[in-house]
């Protein structure tokens, strides 16, 4: 394959020749970032599909939410540093700029805070949903069905052909997940439900629906409530990664917000998705003090030995992943005003971070620490128990998800998901009767 410009003033075009015939395909430009080749009639003109799997280099859409230069360690929302964003906004901010485009001037930002804290109950129905589960059910199975239950409390904004509709259930769900998320973790835990607040902030809303208790007053620690506004932020959206790519093929069908939703929760509960940080915080705890981090580097790095260093490395990010350095800050800050200075696992975490930013093999290799490698030890500090990790991840999701939703869906170049396969099972052959088959 080649690209070339076909003249002054034209688009480039990528030709590619597959047997005798040779294919013509626009390769069209984002702001920035990578060219794309659309490669929409290849099958048609020679044949073939295009083999991608995981679609790692497969644009499935074009999108103005979110900008990632995974050699760079860049992190864009609507054009604006990660660690900016972290640092000098809030969250609610942030979902504002993912489902608009623009940061919102101060009358923007009071409406839209006061919506998002106006819907933030759930139906009362909802609470008796929750007793269908086991008292030992996992949070994140909870989330998958109350989440999906949601289209059955309020089908009033499930229309996804009106835009109205589309904005209602957008901050109803970014509202709502704290709530469902505080409820099952107060299920888990055997506690009385907590409900919202609407003098309280997002985030220390949810705190409270957290850990608050009936029997005596509760409250919030501004520094906690920051970083874990910081977490959300964080972890708002993050392109087409595998539940946001869900959460879009979902869609695409047709079906509601709320079960595209449930969708992106049942994908992101993949110990290889969401699962990281929880998987970071217990190789952590397995190594357990400084002085056996050398036993585990050897591990590590002996192809044979099964084990691997666990927040480090990304699978887009080739660089210091930019949301590490906002989150080892973050942890810092919590660890220091819940007075847990000698905290082991911070020791192992900073000695294991050192050794991976000097070490020939890491270095060589860009496994640098991501952002699980921090964001554990720091919701551990906060008093969320590991099965809690991905649900807190699914909250700060949310956003990011139901950005991509609408967008997906005002799009008009939008059509109905449908891969295609390299089929290597039998050739054509005739059935024989049971009796006659050897």
């Amino acid at each position: 394959m080649n690209s070339d410009t076909t003249g002054s003033g034209t688009s480039p075009i990528a030709t590619m020749k597959v047997k005798d015939t040779s294919i013509d395909m626009p390769v069209r430009s984002g702001t920035i970032g990578p060219d794309v080749i659309d490669v929409g009639k290849l099958y048609k003109e020679s044949g073939c599909f295009n083999y991608d799997p995981g679609f790692t280099s497969t644009a499935n859409c074009s999108s103005k939410i979110t900008y990632i230069d995974g050699d760079k360690g860049i992190l864009l929302h609507g054009g604006y540093p990660i660690g900016q964003l972290a640092e000098q906004s809030n969250f609610i901010e942030v979902c504002y700029l993912l489902l608009n485009g623009e940061l919102p001037t101060q009358t923007q930002y009071t409406e839209f805070e006061e919506a998002i804290t106006r819907h933030t109950m759930v139906h009362e129905q909802m609470s008796r949903f929750f007793t269908g589960f086991r008292r030992d059910a996992h949070p994140m199975a909870i989330m998958c069905g109350v989440v999906g239950a949601l289209s059955a409390f309020y089908h009033d904004s499930t229309d996804i052909n009106d835009p109205e509709q589309r904005t209602i259930a957008a901050r109803r769900l970014i509202a709502k997940m704290p709530t469902i998320a505080a409820m099952a973790y107060k299920y888990s835990a055997g506690q009385p439900f907590i409900y919202p607040r609407n003098d309280l902030d997002y985030t220390s809303n949810f705190l409270q629906m957290c850990f608050a208790v009936p029997c005596e007053p509760y409250t919030v620690d501004p520094v906690i409530a920051r970083a874990l506004d910081r977490i959300f932020i964080l972890h708002a959206d993050h392109e087409q990664n595998a539940s946001t790519s869900t959460v879009r093929l979902a869609g695409s069908s047709g079906a509601n917000p709320f079960a595209c939703i449930a969708a992106g929760i049942a994908c992101l509960w993949g110990p290889a998705h969401g699962g990281a940080n929880e998987a970071a915080l217990n190789m952590l705890t397995e190594i357990g003090s400084v002085e056996r981090i050398p036993e585990y580097v050897k591990k590590a790095k002996d192809k044979t030995s099964g084990f691997r260093l666990m927040g480090f490395g990304h699978r887009v990010y080739k660089n210091y992943d930019p949301r590490a350095t906002v989150m080892q800050k973050t942890c810092h800050e919590v660890l220091d005003s819940l007075g847990i200075r000698d905290e082991p696992l911070l020791a192992v975490a900073m000695e294991l971070e050192r050794i991976a930013l000097e070490d020939e093999y890491f270095v060589e290799k860009k496994l640098y620490p991501n952002i699980d490698f921090y964001s554990g030890i720091t919701l551990r500090a906060i008093g969320f128990p590991v099965e809690m990790f991905t649900v807190l991840f699914a909250v700060a999701r949310t956003v990011g998800w139901v950005a991509q939703w609408k967008e997906m869906i005002e799009d008009p170049e939008q059509r109905i998901g449908r891969p295609r396969q390299l089929y290597i099972g039998n050739e054509p052959r005739e059935l024989v009767a049971r009796e006659k088959r050897g």
